[in-house]
């Protein structure tokens, strides 16, 4: 496989397995889902702001890690480590039974408050720029600027899929992701990617 696609698809199954999860974000888009209000406004716009993140990310921690070998070798330890603990968290939660359900709490009653509080669901969550700016922005350092361009298109390609996969699918989602034995699937493939991608960043120090 091109190289320019390898690091297109690490993108994207990195960026999935940061982006699902069971969260408040995830379940209000659910539940505007299932109530068919607003789905296309608020799909987008979670989308587009995972986009700037993972894009600025990708341009600013990408290139301060690349113009530097020390950060380099920082970055992939840290993101090696990371994704070892993320990894072991997917695994420990496979074993927790957890589910995602929509709230019953009555929906915004216009698109502008609606977009208020997806906005505050996500920007306000410290764990956002975590995952996107300085997570994906320290891995995608490791790779040349080209191939920089398609594992930033690779994680933004995953988190448009998921947005309105939920907010469209919601119906067909919502019955599956609450029963328990559906996240302890999805999180164990979740652990499993993310220890093959801290091998694959570790072992280049090695």
């Amino acid at each position: 496989m091109s190289p320019l696609y390898t690091a297109a698809l690490q993108g994207f199954l990195l960026g999935a397995g940061l982006i699902i999860a069971i969260g408040a974000q995830n379940a209000f888009i659910l539940k505007q889902g299932l109530k068919r209000e607003y789905v296309f406004a608020l799909s987008t716009f979670c989308f587009l702001s995972d986009a700037l993140l993972i894009v600025a990310g990708t341009a600013g921690m990408g290139t301060l890690v690349s113009s530097n070998p020390t950060f380099t070798k920082i970055a992939a330890i840290g993101g090696g480590l990371f994704l070892i603990w993320f990894g072991f968290n997917s695994f420990r939660s496979a074993f927790k039974g957890e589910s995602l359900s929509a709230s019953k709490e009555s929906s915004p009653k216009s698109l502008w408050k609606a977009i208020a509080l997806v906005a505050a669901l996500t920007w306000l969550n410290p764990h956002v720029y975590l995952d996107t700016v300085v997570m994906l922005g320290s891995i995608a350092g490791q790779h040349p600027t080209d191939e920089r361009i398609y594992f930033a298109g690779g994680a933004v390609i995953a988190s448009m899929a998921w947005f309105y996969t939920l907010g469209y699918g919601a119906a067909w989602l919502a019955p599956i992701f609450a029963k328990p034995i559906s996240w302890k699937i999805l999180d164990f493939g979740i652990g499993i990617v993310m220890w093959l991608i801290a091998y694959s960043l570790m072992i280049t120090l090695l």
